[in-house]
């Protein structure tokens, strides 16, 4: 453990804008910094394969409504089991996309999402919370990266990027088979296969002790669904921070960092 304090926080791609919850976890860590000094880094989970996480909730200027955007995807498979880091939308979906955008957000936002020109998902929204000023002094550091992933420990329970139908497809290792989940009991259960550890990112219940296991990190700042399920006594060296509050949280922060 280093003598320098490590602050740490983890997060999905969580939108097309940055979701309030995480704007939260970034405001408590440069608070935390203020205090007691050290480095911040951001868990940049990547690794991840849920679609969902990049759901963007807006409210419409003149009306009041809420809409969520999203990313398109080119088919279902890439849609539902390709990791996010993997991921990319759909040819004409940043076009439609930028024809509404006006009606939600200011011309500043507008102007950054058009000047992002990767069809990479994760890429595409660590560019624009880093243009927003969101991430000014914060290291990244991805579940995606191979060299990372090398020099992470070993862990019983987690999911492979496998190809599957054409697709890189992320799989849970279950039962000694890997598997895709199709919804409620059912799975695609796909040919076994020998795993390079970089093929190989956490579960959400090993994903503490393989992260720290790089990191090192003295105090990590979560939110409440994260401390209702993290086993804390796993890593008896991190002091466990809860993030600061803050309103509508799972809607879209549509405000540059000046």
């Amino acid at each position: 453990m280093s003598d320098t304090p490590v602050i740490c926080f983890g997060q999905q791609p969580c939108g097309i804008f940055p979701k309030r919850f995480l704007v939260a976890k970034i405001l408590t860590a440069w608070r935390l910094q203020k205090e007691i000094g050290g480095r911040i880094v951001f868990f940049f989970h990547d690794s991840d394969h849920d679609y969902r996480e990049t759901a963007t909730l807006l409210t419409h200027k003149k009306t009041g409504q809420k809409f969520s955007f999203n990313f398109t995807f080119p088919n279902k498979t890439h849609k539902k089991y390709t990791p996010l880091y993997r991921k990319h939308f759909k040819e004409d979906w940043k076009a439609g996309t930028r024809r509404q955008l006006p009606n939600y957000v200011d011309k500043e936002l507008v102007e950054i999402f058009d000047s992002v020109e990767t069809t990479n998902i994760s890429d595409f929204c660590l560019e624009v919370y880093e243009k927003m000023g969101w991430l000014d002094e914060v290291e990244v550091v991805r579940s995606s990266d191979s060299e990372l992933r090398s020099n992470a420990i070993d862990i019983e329970e987690h999911f492979a990027d496998l190809e599957w139908q054409g697709e890189l497809v992320r799989a849970q290792r279950m039962n000694g088979k890997y598997c895709l989940h199709r919804g409620g009991n059912a799975y695609h259960e796909l040919p076994d296969v020998c795993c390079e550890k970089s093929q190989i990112s956490p579960t959400r219940d090993s994903r503490l002790l393989w992260m720290q296991s790089i990191i090192g990190c003295t105090h990590y700042i979560a939110g409440e669904g994260e401390l209702a399920y993290l086993d804390q006594s796993q890593t008896p060296e991190i002091e466990f921070v809860k993030r600061d509050a803050i309103e509508n949280s799972s809607e879209a922060w549509t405000t540059i960092n000046s």
